[in-house]
């Protein structure tokens, strides 16, 4: 299932990067929630109904879409600025930066080990945009700032996890980012070919389908055993970056996305688990520096 879910989520991301070159990053992403709107509906349809869809927190909805949409915009627009295996990679950072924004936003305690590996994964962030005296690549700041927007969105959804099953939470994202997305179409539009409409409407087809493959990955196994398999994103990006593009990444991209693969890694193995012990009720084997 995470197999799949990330190679229509490479899919995705080779129709973002082609058609960003004609349309606007917001347009792109109003089809891509639009119609994401058909296979989420189905899945909710034949998974309970709209019983299922009943919530008591419609505010952590809007917040957890607001900023799922930024961060959306933001590595479509990365996907434009550079090439689409370094941001892939980049993207990579969004465990490390969620790791530090769980102490103050979760009140969950990291100890010395995962903030070693947030230490370590940021230095492979530096061998990978190879910062000089000059300002930050505009591209590697934007895909930094969707990792960033992205943990905020993985924050949301932890808090919203408590109360809400996974259908509600992407039902109620998909519908909301449409509206909020539809809101910025007067200001930025260029109307599509049919052809480039279909395509359009295959962004929101193939990432509601990979979502919903996502979402089943994670209600199957552990998160430990999952999650693991999102790191070949980069070998989808490496080869339809070369077939399509002619994209090759530098040796110096390789290995700071793998400095950094390894220490998401790592932090998710360490978080793994310590929540396992405390969901067993065992003596721990861990000390407070997880």
């Amino acid at each position: 299932m995470m197999l799949v879910s990330v190679f229509l989520f490479s899919i995705l991301n080779v129709l973002v990067k082609t058609l960003s070159d004609t349309y606007p990053v917001t347009e792109i992403s109003f089809f891509r929630n639009a119609f994401a709107l058909v296979p989420v509906v189905v899945a909710v349809a034949v998974q309970g109904g709209a019983a299922t869809l009943r919530t008591a927190r419609p505010l952590g909805h809007v917040w957890r879409s607001a900023i799922g949409l930024c961060a959306m915009m933001l590595m479509f627009w990365s996907f434009a600025l550079l090439p689409l295996a370094d941001a892939i990679a980049l993207n990579f950072t969004t465990p490390l930066i969620l790791t530090a924004l769980s102490v103050p936003l979760l009140g969950e305690k990291v100890g010395v080990h995962r903030w070693s590996a947030v230490a370590v994964g940021f230095v492979g962030v530096l061998v990978i945009v190879r910062p000089t005296g000059a300002v930050l690549e505009l591209g590697a700041a934007v895909a930094i700032a969707a990792a960033f927007c992205q943990s905020l969105a993985m924050v949301a959804i932890r808090q919203l996890s408590r109360s809400e099953p996974p259908n509600t939470i992407v039902f109620y994202f998909t519908v909301l980012t449409t509206l909020m997305s539809a809101c910025t179409l007067p200001f930025a539009w260029v109307t599509p070919t049919p052809g480039d409409f279909m395509l359009l409407a295959l962004t929101g087809l193939v990432g509601g389908m990979a979502q919903l493959f996502l979402t089943r990955a994670y209600s199957l196994a552990q998160a430990a055993t999952v999650a693991p398999f999102n790191y070949t994103s980069l070998l989808w990006a490496v080869l339809f970056g070369w077939l399509l593009w002619g994209e090759l990444p530098e040796v110096s991209a390789v290995i700071g996305a793998g400095i950094v693969a390894l220490s998401g890694l790592y932090i998710l193995q360490r978080e793994t688990r310590r929540r396992s012990d405390v969901v067993t009720g065992g003596r721990s084997t861990m000390t407070g520096n997880d």
